[in-house]
Protein backbone atom coordinates (compact mmCIF):
# COMPACT_ATOMS: atom_id res chain seq x y z
CA UNK A 1 0.00 0.00 0.00
CA UNK A 2 1.11 3.55 -1.09
CA UNK A 3 2.72 5.38 2.41
CA UNK A 4 0.10 8.06 3.82
CA UNK A 5 1.60 11.32 3.84
CA UNK A 6 1.38 12.94 7.24
CA UNK A 7 0.52 16.54 7.48
CA UNK A 8 3.48 17.99 10.01
CA UNK A 9 1.75 21.20 12.05
CA UNK A 10 3.91 23.90 11.53
CA UNK A 11 4.82 26.16 14.60
CA UNK A 12 5.79 29.89 14.82
CA UNK A 13 7.81 30.73 17.28
CA UNK A 14 8.41 34.69 18.47
CA UNK A 15 10.68 35.63 20.83
CA UNK A 16 9.52 36.87 23.65
CA UNK A 17 12.37 37.66 25.68
CA UNK A 18 12.46 41.66 25.66
CA UNK A 19 8.27 41.42 26.52
CA UNK A 20 9.00 38.93 29.39
CA UNK A 21 12.11 41.14 30.69
CA UNK A 22 9.62 44.55 30.38
CA UNK A 23 7.24 42.65 31.66
CA UNK A 24 9.75 41.32 34.56
CA UNK A 25 11.30 44.72 35.59
CA UNK A 26 7.89 46.28 36.20
CA UNK A 27 6.48 43.28 38.41
CA UNK A 28 10.06 43.93 40.48
CA UNK A 29 9.79 47.43 40.88
CA UNK A 30 6.07 47.24 42.19
CA UNK A 31 7.42 44.73 44.52
CA UNK A 32 10.10 47.02 45.55
CA UNK A 33 8.12 49.71 46.06
CA UNK A 34 5.27 47.90 48.21
CA UNK A 35 8.60 46.12 50.18
CA UNK A 36 7.79 42.89 49.96
CA UNK A 37 9.91 39.87 49.25
CA UNK A 38 9.88 37.57 46.31
CA UNK A 39 8.15 34.92 48.95
CA UNK A 40 5.55 37.31 50.23
CA UNK A 41 4.66 37.42 47.24
CA UNK A 42 4.12 34.60 46.11
CA UNK A 43 2.83 32.98 48.87
CA UNK A 44 -0.29 30.91 48.52
CA UNK A 45 -0.16 30.22 45.03
CA UNK A 46 3.63 30.33 43.81
CA UNK A 47 6.83 29.67 44.70
CA UNK A 48 9.65 32.78 45.10
CA UNK A 49 11.79 30.79 42.88
CA UNK A 50 8.82 30.96 39.95
CA UNK A 51 8.72 35.06 41.00
CA UNK A 52 12.28 35.63 40.45
CA UNK A 53 12.11 34.10 37.11
CA UNK A 54 9.60 36.18 36.25
CA UNK A 55 11.20 39.26 37.15
CA UNK A 56 14.69 37.97 35.38
CA UNK A 57 12.39 37.11 32.18
CA UNK A 58 13.43 33.72 32.25
CA UNK A 59 9.74 32.91 32.72
CA UNK A 60 6.64 34.14 30.83
CA UNK A 61 3.38 34.81 32.69
CA UNK A 62 0.25 33.87 32.33
CA UNK A 63 -2.95 36.46 32.66
CA UNK A 64 -3.81 34.50 35.78
CA UNK A 65 -0.37 34.67 37.68
CA UNK A 66 -0.28 39.16 36.24
CA UNK A 67 -3.44 39.14 38.09
CA UNK A 68 -2.93 37.16 41.30
CA UNK A 69 0.43 39.43 41.69
CA UNK A 70 -1.49 42.92 40.56
CA UNK A 71 -3.69 42.15 43.18
CA UNK A 72 -1.47 41.52 46.02
CA UNK A 73 0.14 44.48 45.22
CA UNK A 74 -2.65 46.55 44.73
CA UNK A 75 -2.21 47.92 41.47
CA UNK A 76 -4.26 46.97 38.02
CA UNK A 77 -2.51 44.28 35.34
CA UNK A 78 -1.69 46.94 32.76
CA UNK A 79 1.05 48.50 35.17
CA UNK A 80 2.51 45.50 33.94
CA UNK A 81 1.32 45.71 30.42
CA UNK A 82 0.26 48.90 29.54
CA UNK A 83 2.06 51.64 28.14
CA UNK A 84 0.21 54.59 29.49
CA UNK A 85 0.99 58.28 30.18
CA UNK A 86 0.20 58.90 33.26
CA UNK A 87 3.83 57.98 34.89
CA UNK A 88 4.95 60.58 32.77
CA UNK A 89 2.61 63.09 34.26
CA UNK A 90 3.09 62.04 37.77
CA UNK A 91 6.80 62.71 37.42
CA UNK A 92 6.35 65.50 35.76
CA UNK A 93 4.02 66.73 39.07
CA UNK A 94 6.70 65.46 41.08
CA UNK A 95 9.23 67.78 39.66
CA UNK A 96 7.38 70.98 39.51
CA UNK A 97 6.57 69.82 43.47
CA UNK A 98 10.37 69.42 44.47
CA UNK A 99 10.76 72.46 42.35
CA UNK A 100 8.56 74.38 44.38
CA UNK A 101 6.14 75.53 42.03
CA UNK A 102 3.70 74.15 44.51
CA UNK A 103 0.35 75.82 42.68
CA UNK A 104 1.62 74.24 39.30
CA UNK A 105 2.26 70.56 41.10
CA UNK A 106 -1.38 70.68 42.76
CA UNK A 107 -3.40 71.46 39.49
CA UNK A 108 -1.30 68.72 37.85
CA UNK A 109 -1.97 65.82 40.41
CA UNK A 110 -5.91 67.16 40.77
CA UNK A 111 -5.71 65.64 36.71
CA UNK A 112 -4.02 62.82 37.55
CA UNK A 113 -6.35 61.61 40.76
CA UNK A 114 -9.49 61.06 38.80
CA UNK A 115 -7.96 58.82 36.18
CA UNK A 116 -6.23 56.74 38.95
CA UNK A 117 -7.84 53.60 39.49
CA UNK A 118 -5.62 51.31 41.69
CA UNK A 119 -5.00 52.01 45.21
CA UNK A 120 -1.22 53.06 44.56
CA UNK A 121 -1.61 55.23 42.26
CA UNK A 122 -4.28 57.13 43.83
CA UNK A 123 -2.39 57.06 47.36
CA UNK A 124 0.85 58.44 45.77
CA UNK A 125 -1.39 61.28 44.25
CA UNK A 126 -2.91 62.21 47.15
CA UNK A 127 0.70 62.38 48.93
CA UNK A 128 1.38 64.40 47.01
CA UNK A 129 -1.35 66.61 46.75
CA UNK A 130 -1.41 67.01 50.00
CA UNK A 131 2.38 68.18 50.31
CA UNK A 132 1.38 70.43 47.27
CA UNK A 133 -1.51 71.67 49.68
CA UNK A 134 0.29 72.29 53.46
CA UNK A 135 3.48 74.14 51.49
CA UNK A 136 1.02 77.02 50.20
CA UNK A 137 -0.52 76.85 53.80
CA UNK A 138 -3.64 75.12 52.86
CA UNK A 139 -3.60 72.74 55.64
CA UNK A 140 -7.07 72.33 56.32
CA UNK A 141 -7.89 71.22 52.45
CA UNK A 142 -4.77 68.37 53.35
CA UNK A 143 -6.08 66.85 56.20
CA UNK A 144 -8.39 64.71 54.42
CA UNK A 145 -6.42 64.04 51.21
CA UNK A 146 -2.94 63.03 53.29
CA UNK A 147 -5.18 60.98 55.86
CA UNK A 148 -6.79 58.06 53.13
CA UNK A 149 -2.91 57.99 51.43
CA UNK A 150 -1.99 57.19 54.71
CA UNK A 151 -4.80 54.54 55.17
CA UNK A 152 -4.18 53.26 51.85
CA UNK A 153 -0.54 52.68 52.22
CA UNK A 154 -1.36 50.83 55.35
CA UNK A 155 -3.83 48.58 53.49
CA UNK A 156 -0.73 48.03 50.87
CA UNK A 157 1.92 47.33 54.28
CA UNK A 158 3.71 49.74 52.94
CA UNK A 159 5.56 51.46 55.95
CA UNK A 160 7.14 53.85 54.71
CA UNK A 161 4.62 55.56 52.50
CA UNK A 162 2.25 55.34 55.06
CA UNK A 163 4.96 57.86 57.34
CA UNK A 164 5.65 60.18 54.33
CA UNK A 165 1.74 60.61 54.18
CA UNK A 166 1.40 60.42 58.10
CA UNK A 167 4.33 63.68 58.23
CA UNK A 168 1.77 65.79 55.54
CA UNK A 169 -0.83 64.75 57.85
CA UNK A 170 0.73 66.07 61.05
CA UNK A 171 1.27 69.70 59.23
CA UNK A 172 -2.16 69.91 58.00
CA UNK A 173 -2.92 69.17 61.89
CA UNK A 174 -0.20 71.92 62.83
CA UNK A 175 -1.35 74.50 60.43
CA UNK A 176 -4.90 73.79 61.82
CA UNK A 177 -3.93 74.63 65.21
CA UNK A 178 -4.45 71.23 66.18
CA UNK A 179 -1.41 70.49 68.15
CA UNK A 180 -2.40 67.91 70.43
CA UNK A 181 -3.50 65.92 67.20
CA UNK A 182 -0.24 66.80 65.52
CA UNK A 183 1.65 66.16 68.19
CA UNK A 184 0.25 62.68 68.73
CA UNK A 185 1.19 61.95 65.08
CA UNK A 186 4.26 63.17 65.27
CA UNK A 187 5.07 61.39 68.35
CA UNK A 188 4.14 58.00 66.18
CA UNK A 189 6.69 58.86 63.49
CA UNK A 190 9.14 59.79 65.86
CA UNK A 191 8.70 56.26 67.75
CA UNK A 192 8.79 54.74 64.17
CA UNK A 193 11.70 56.52 63.01
CA UNK A 194 13.62 55.44 66.01
CA UNK A 195 12.80 51.97 65.00
CA UNK A 196 13.97 52.54 61.52
CA UNK A 197 10.90 53.24 59.22
CA UNK A 198 12.11 56.59 57.56
CA UNK A 199 11.06 57.26 54.22
CA UNK A 200 13.54 59.17 53.05
CA UNK A 201 17.38 59.78 54.99
CA UNK A 202 17.06 63.00 57.24
CA UNK A 203 12.96 62.08 58.19
CA UNK A 204 13.91 61.98 61.59
CA UNK A 205 15.34 65.40 61.75
CA UNK A 206 12.31 66.61 59.72
CA UNK A 207 10.19 65.09 62.69
CA UNK A 208 12.00 66.57 65.61
CA UNK A 209 12.31 69.85 64.00
CA UNK A 210 8.04 69.75 63.40
CA UNK A 211 7.34 68.20 67.18
CA UNK A 212 9.47 71.63 68.20
CA UNK A 213 7.60 73.58 66.31
CA UNK A 214 4.19 72.54 67.80
CA UNK A 215 6.28 72.95 71.41
CA UNK A 216 6.99 75.92 69.86
CA UNK A 217 3.11 76.85 68.93
CA UNK A 218 2.51 75.86 72.34
CA UNK A 219 4.56 78.30 73.79
CA UNK A 220 6.42 75.04 75.06
CA UNK A 221 10.28 76.33 74.19
CA UNK A 222 12.21 74.81 76.59
CA UNK A 223 10.89 71.57 74.90
CA UNK A 224 11.39 72.73 71.59
CA UNK A 225 14.77 73.53 72.31
CA UNK A 226 15.37 70.06 73.66
CA UNK A 227 13.91 68.57 70.60
CA UNK A 228 16.08 70.87 68.28
CA UNK A 229 19.08 69.72 70.50
CA UNK A 230 18.34 66.05 70.07
CA UNK A 231 18.11 66.91 66.00
CA UNK A 232 21.48 69.18 66.65
CA UNK A 233 23.05 65.91 66.68
CA UNK A 234 22.00 64.47 63.35
CA UNK A 235 23.29 67.34 61.10
CA UNK A 236 26.46 65.83 60.42
CA UNK A 237 25.47 64.43 56.84
CA UNK A 238 22.94 67.61 56.53
CA UNK A 239 23.18 70.07 53.93
CA UNK A 240 23.33 73.40 54.90
CA UNK A 241 20.23 74.66 54.40
CA UNK A 242 18.51 72.18 56.96
CA UNK A 243 21.29 72.94 59.36
CA UNK A 244 20.52 76.71 58.87
CA UNK A 245 16.88 75.93 59.25
CA UNK A 246 17.76 74.01 62.46
CA UNK A 247 19.96 77.19 63.97
CA UNK A 248 17.36 79.65 62.74
CA UNK A 249 14.86 77.64 64.92
CA UNK A 250 16.89 77.23 67.88
CA UNK A 251 17.99 81.22 67.42
CA UNK A 252 13.76 81.98 67.69
CA UNK A 253 13.06 79.81 70.88
CA UNK A 254 16.03 80.89 73.15
CA UNK A 255 14.85 84.60 72.55
CA UNK A 256 11.27 83.39 73.91
CA UNK A 257 12.76 81.28 76.63
CA UNK A 258 14.42 84.50 77.63
CA UNK A 259 18.31 83.49 76.43
CA UNK A 260 18.92 86.79 74.47
CA UNK A 261 22.89 85.39 74.36
CA UNK A 262 22.00 81.95 72.80
CA UNK A 263 19.46 83.38 70.20
CA UNK A 264 21.80 85.73 69.01
CA UNK A 265 24.67 83.26 68.44
CA UNK A 266 22.81 80.64 66.70
CA UNK A 267 21.19 83.31 64.67
CA UNK A 268 23.80 84.96 63.44
CA UNK A 269 25.29 81.40 62.51
CA UNK A 270 22.46 80.59 60.86
CA UNK A 271 22.45 83.78 59.04
CA UNK A 272 25.72 82.64 57.40
CA UNK A 273 25.12 79.12 56.35
CA UNK A 274 21.92 80.73 54.57
CA UNK A 275 24.38 83.46 52.82
CA UNK A 276 26.59 80.24 51.91
CA UNK A 277 23.34 78.05 50.92
CA UNK A 278 22.31 81.21 48.43
CA UNK A 279 18.71 81.19 50.33
CA UNK A 280 17.84 84.84 50.13
CA UNK A 281 14.37 84.37 51.30
CA UNK A 282 15.49 82.50 53.99
CA UNK A 283 18.01 84.78 55.21
CA UNK A 284 15.67 87.28 55.26
CA UNK A 285 12.86 85.87 57.34
CA UNK A 286 15.55 84.96 59.91
CA UNK A 287 16.98 88.45 59.71
CA UNK A 288 13.22 89.76 60.56
CA UNK A 289 13.39 87.60 63.77
CA UNK A 290 17.01 88.16 64.71
CA UNK A 291 16.34 91.69 64.27
CA UNK A 292 13.64 91.45 66.98
CA UNK A 293 16.67 89.89 69.54
CA UNK A 294 19.07 92.80 68.82
CA UNK A 295 16.08 94.95 69.59
CA UNK A 296 15.65 93.35 73.36
CA UNK A 297 19.02 94.04 73.92
CA UNK A 298 19.20 97.36 73.39
CA UNK A 299 21.28 97.33 69.68
CA UNK A 300 18.54 99.12 67.65
CA UNK A 301 20.94 100.23 65.08
CA UNK A 302 21.96 96.35 64.22
CA UNK A 303 17.98 95.36 64.34
CA UNK A 304 17.06 98.65 61.75
CA UNK A 305 20.25 97.55 59.56
CA UNK A 306 18.89 93.69 59.43
CA UNK A 307 15.27 94.80 59.02
CA UNK A 308 16.15 97.37 56.10
CA UNK A 309 18.25 94.94 54.11
CA UNK A 310 15.63 91.83 54.31
CA UNK A 311 12.70 94.04 53.37
CA UNK A 312 14.59 95.09 50.28
CA UNK A 313 15.26 91.21 49.61
CA UNK A 314 11.64 89.87 49.75
CA UNK A 315 10.31 92.92 47.96
CA UNK A 316 13.00 92.30 45.10
CA UNK A 317 11.85 88.16 45.61
CA UNK A 318 8.23 89.40 44.96
CA UNK A 319 7.94 87.72 48.93
CA UNK A 320 4.41 90.19 50.62
CA UNK A 321 3.33 87.53 52.95
CA UNK A 322 6.96 87.28 54.50
CA UNK A 323 7.43 91.06 54.26
CA UNK A 324 4.11 91.91 56.04
CA UNK A 325 6.58 90.18 59.07
CA UNK A 326 9.33 92.22 58.39
CA UNK A 327 7.08 95.50 58.26
CA UNK A 328 5.81 94.96 61.77
CA UNK A 329 8.86 94.40 62.90
CA UNK A 330 9.93 97.73 61.32
CA UNK A 331 7.21 99.64 63.10
CA UNK A 332 8.43 97.99 67.12
CA UNK A 333 11.69 99.31 66.41
CA UNK A 334 10.27 102.38 65.34
CA UNK A 335 8.29 102.63 68.26
CA UNK A 336 11.31 101.87 70.40
CA UNK A 337 13.10 105.04 68.87
CA UNK A 338 9.77 106.78 69.48
CA UNK A 339 9.32 107.39 65.83
CA UNK A 340 5.35 107.40 66.04
CA UNK A 341 4.39 108.62 62.91
CA UNK A 342 6.86 106.12 60.92
CA UNK A 343 6.09 103.29 63.22
CA UNK A 344 1.98 104.60 62.35
CA UNK A 345 3.00 104.07 58.67
CA UNK A 346 4.88 100.76 58.58
CA UNK A 347 2.40 98.86 60.85
CA UNK A 348 -1.00 100.07 58.57
CA UNK A 349 1.43 98.41 55.34
CA UNK A 350 2.06 96.11 57.76
CA UNK A 351 -1.85 95.06 58.39
CA UNK A 352 -2.65 95.86 54.28
CA UNK A 353 0.03 93.23 53.22
CA UNK A 354 -1.09 90.45 55.74
CA UNK A 355 -4.93 91.11 54.89
CA UNK A 356 -4.19 90.78 51.25
CA UNK A 357 -1.81 87.69 51.83
CA UNK A 358 -4.12 85.81 54.06
CA UNK A 359 -1.67 85.85 56.48
CA UNK A 360 -3.52 85.84 59.59
CA UNK A 361 -0.03 85.46 62.46
CA UNK A 362 1.22 88.69 61.14
CA UNK A 363 -1.51 90.40 60.94
CA UNK A 364 -2.72 89.60 64.71
CA UNK A 365 0.81 90.88 65.33
CA UNK A 366 0.53 94.15 63.55
CA UNK A 367 -2.72 94.73 65.31
CA UNK A 368 -0.64 94.05 69.12
CA UNK A 369 2.05 96.66 67.43
CA UNK A 370 -1.11 99.15 66.46
CA UNK A 371 -2.34 99.22 69.81
CA UNK A 372 1.28 99.78 71.78
CA UNK A 373 1.09 102.77 69.15
CA UNK A 374 -2.34 103.79 70.31
CA UNK A 375 -1.27 103.57 73.61
CA UNK A 376 2.16 105.47 73.26
CA UNK A 377 -0.39 107.74 71.81
CA UNK A 378 -2.56 108.02 74.58
CA UNK A 379 -5.56 106.90 72.38
CA UNK A 380 -6.87 103.78 74.21
CA UNK A 381 -10.05 103.45 72.32
CA UNK A 382 -7.75 102.63 69.00
CA UNK A 383 -5.66 100.52 71.38
CA UNK A 384 -8.49 98.49 72.44
CA UNK A 385 -9.79 98.60 69.28
CA UNK A 386 -6.63 96.79 67.76
CA UNK A 387 -6.89 94.14 70.48
CA UNK A 388 -10.01 93.29 70.01
CA UNK A 389 -9.33 92.68 65.94
CA UNK A 390 -6.05 90.49 67.30
CA UNK A 391 -8.25 88.45 69.52
CA UNK A 392 -11.05 87.88 66.11
CA UNK A 393 -7.74 87.27 63.87
CA UNK A 394 -6.70 84.59 66.37
CA UNK A 395 -9.92 83.32 67.50
CA UNK A 396 -10.86 82.09 64.36
CA UNK A 397 -7.07 81.04 63.17
CA UNK A 398 -4.82 80.74 66.02
CA UNK A 399 -2.37 79.49 67.55
CA UNK A 400 -4.48 79.56 71.02
CA UNK A 401 -1.70 79.77 72.91
CA UNK A 402 -1.42 83.65 72.47
CA UNK A 403 -4.84 84.25 72.79
CA UNK A 404 -4.03 84.43 76.38
CA UNK A 405 -1.45 87.00 75.94
CA UNK A 406 -3.79 89.13 74.18
CA UNK A 407 -6.61 89.15 76.43
CA UNK A 408 -3.92 89.82 79.57
CA UNK A 409 -2.93 93.17 77.45
CA UNK A 410 -6.71 93.61 76.89
CA UNK A 411 -7.34 93.98 80.63
CA UNK A 412 -4.20 95.40 81.65
CA UNK A 413 -5.43 98.35 79.27
CA UNK A 414 -9.27 97.92 80.82
CA UNK A 415 -7.62 98.28 83.89
CA UNK A 416 -5.84 101.25 83.43
CA UNK A 417 -8.62 103.23 81.73
CA UNK A 418 -10.24 102.42 85.22
CA UNK A 419 -13.05 100.18 83.32
CA UNK A 420 -12.79 97.36 86.31
CA UNK A 421 -16.03 95.54 84.57
CA UNK A 422 -14.13 95.10 81.22
CA UNK A 423 -11.13 94.33 82.35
Amino acid sequence: MPRTARKTRRVTVVDNRPLALKIGSRIRQARLRAGQTQAELAKGRYTAAYISALELGHAKPSMAALAFIAERLGIPVREFVGDDDLGAIRLDADLLLASGDYQAALDRYRSLLERATDRRRRAEILRGMAEALCRLDQGGEAIRLAAEAQELFQAMHRPLDAADAGYWLAYGHFQQDNTTQARELLGGLLSGARAGIEPVPDFRFRVLMAIASVEMRDAEFHRAIDYMEEARGLTMNLDLRRQANLLSGLAMSYREAGDLEASVTTGVQSLALYRAAQMERDEASLAGSLALTYMQVGNLSRAEELLTSAAATLQRLGEPRLLAHTLESQAQVALARHDLEGADELVGRAIGLAQETDNFHALASARQTASRIAVERGNAAAAAENLEAALGVLREHGPRARLQEVLSQLADLRREEGDLIGA
